[in-house]
């Protein structure tokens, strides 16, 4: 303020539009709309393809939509949950949860410790209403009336004589209900928590995943960043303390529907908590859908599967290499599955290293569990396996080996075989066994298939606080929805009847938010049963 009482110029700019600004922030009809705002700011991610779990889906639908595909990515469409605009919402939620909440408490402390109010001065003027005449002193029918409301937080207040009441009166005032404000408290209050501890576990906890080939020496260890083939964690993990453990699958079994629907999945692995352990020494565990592996911690699921064959490549010095590839599916009904291997030349082969680079061997094709063929172009019928075949492409050439340039382990290069680097040297279909021959006289042999899983492992350590804070929410919500606030005021004014007898007028009045949540039908009934010597009210009632 300055000399002369007039506000600051700092104060009238800059001291009160931040005191309405925090004034509106901190209303609950703000929090109900910010609350509203991030339910529907979340629609988007659960519609739309996610940059951080499909990258490649996420870039062929922006790619399918051009223009309009372009400016989804640029405003967060793709990034729901990372993006600068629903963390402003989520932040913004959170302080207004806080500030709302905080001074309701104290007020709901400071209503614990008042007595109930006094009644009005014209009780006749409430909703509730009854009068009636009986006998006995003022005094005893208080204390009778106050016996028969226990349960309810209840003071007696002497009246002195007045021009109203010449020979005084008696009141009792009541109150009940405390509870519903309390679970109200309790439901914002956990739903404040829920929001930290979401928050917190997206902060602390990571996912990763990587597919295993079942049957196979490839075991997961969640010890380092780098076994994974992809991996995504909060901003506070830096991938150096991880919960370490060792999973290895050893079966997985897919049972069908006789619609050839998927029924279940099921993997058998062994796993340990200590990755220094041999491998014999393990506990063996079993993952279904939707019944993860809890270990160290973690949780780890199967998400995927999928088929993975195996080819050996007999070189013309005698020399095997033998390769088994995860083949993605192109469809999840048949099970149709796409992939590509590599197979370098044997050391000692090809003196010239030129000649031993130009001399790799690649591969690419179909695999199909249940195949069915149109003229020559190998499909499938269904997941179901049924004397599954393959069809594949054989290169010879410079496969990008030596290059030290990342390739897909799924697909070849295409840009190699457009060069013409890499030259194809067969196109055939291959049973279980049956081999091709190319021209050099390297042998290329289907061997059959085995099972692969896409393993995640997911680390939240707030998942135990977010279900706490979600039972705490559901029980708060319907102590606020169950609990009645009601009060209740009786005044006893003594009186002389006409034939001489001393008795007392008795005011019993009821004030309720609603009749639904308050007094209901029967006031009349209940309020007279408070005058009956060990009267008690009826659930329900009063």
């Amino acid at each position: 303020m300055t000399t002369s009482g007039r506000p600051s110029t700092l104060q009238r700019f800059v001291g009160t539009p931040l005191k309405k600004v925090w004034r509106e922030l901190t209303a609950m009809r703000t929090a109900l709309v910010l609350l509203f705002l991030l339910a529907l700011a979340a629609v988007p991610g659960a519609l739309l393809p996610q940059r951080d779990l499909n990258e490649g889906k996420t870039a062929q639908y922006i790619a399918d939509r051009g223009t309009l595909g372009v400016w989804m990515d640029r405003v967060g469409l793709f990034d729901v949950f990372g993006s600068g605009w629903f963390t402003a919402i989520y932040l913004l939620l959170f302080i207004s949860l806080v500030g709302c909440l905080t001074p309701r408490i104290w007020e709901h402390f400071k209503a614990l410790r008042t007595k109930p109010v006094p009644a009005p001065r014209n009780l006749k003027r409430l909703p509730r209403h009854l009068t009636e005449t009986v006998d006995g002193r003022p005094a005893d029918l208080a204390e009778r009336v106050s016996t028969n409301l226990r349960g309810w937080r209840r003071t007696t207040r002497e009246v002195p004589a007045s021009t109203a009441y010449p020979d005084g009166a008696v009141e009792v005032s009541a109150e009940k209900g405390y509870l519903r404000e309390f679970g109200n408290l309790t439901f914002h209050f956990a739903l404040l928590a829920l929001l930290v501890t979401i928050a917190a576990g997206k902060l602390l906890g990571y996912e990763g995943t990587r597919i295993l080939v079942a049957g196979e020496d490839q075991t997961l260890c969640n010890t380092s960043t780098a076994v994974y083939d992809s991996f995504r964690g909060g901003a506070l993990v830096d991938g150096t303390a991880l919960n370490p453990f060792c999973v290895n699958v050893e079966d997985f079994e897919a049972k069908f529907l006789p619609s050839g629907q998927p029924d279940m999945y099921t993997s058998k692995v062994r796993y340990t908590t200590d990755v220094q352990s041999p491998e014999d020494t393990w506990t063996q565990g079993t993952i279904r859908v939707n019944e993860p592996l809890r270990v160290a911690g973690d949780r780890v699921y199967v998400l995927g599967n999928g088929f993975a064959p195996t080819f050996t490549v007999t070189f013309p010095n005698g020399e095997k290499r033998t390769q088994t590839a995860p083949f993605l599916p192109q469809d999840t009904q048949t099970m149709l599955s796409e992939g590509a291997m590599r197979f370098d030349t044997p050391a000692g082969m090809y003196p010239d290293e030129d000649d031993r680079r130009k001399n790799q061997l690649a591969i690419d094709g179909l695999f199909a569990p249940d195949p069915a063929f149109h003229s020559t172009l190998l499909l499938s019928q269904s997941a179901i396996v049924n004397d599954p075949q393959v069809a594949i492409r054989v290169y010879q050439g410079d496969g990008g080996l030596d290059t030290g340039r990342a390739q897909s382990v799924y697909e070849l290069d295409r840009a190699l075989i457009d060069q013409g680097r890499l030259v194809r040297k067969a196109s055939v279909n291959l049973k279980q066994g049956e081999s091709t021959t190319l021209p050099d006289g390297t042998v290329v042999t289907y061997d059959g298939y085995q099972r692969w899983v896409s393993m995640q492992v997911s680390h939240d350590p707030g998942q135990t606080a977010v279900l706490i804070s979600a039972i705490v929410m559901i029980a708060g919500l319907l102590v606020s929805m169950l609990v009645r606030r009601r009060r209740i005021w009786i005044r006893l004014v003594p009186t002389v009847t006409d034939d001489g007898q001393r008795r007392t007028v008795v005011e019993v009045a009821g004030l309720a938010r609603t009749d639904q949540a308050g007094w209901g039908e029967g006031f009349d009934d209940q309020a007279r049963a408070l005058l009956v010597e060990g009267g008690r009210l009826r659930p329900g009632g009063l």
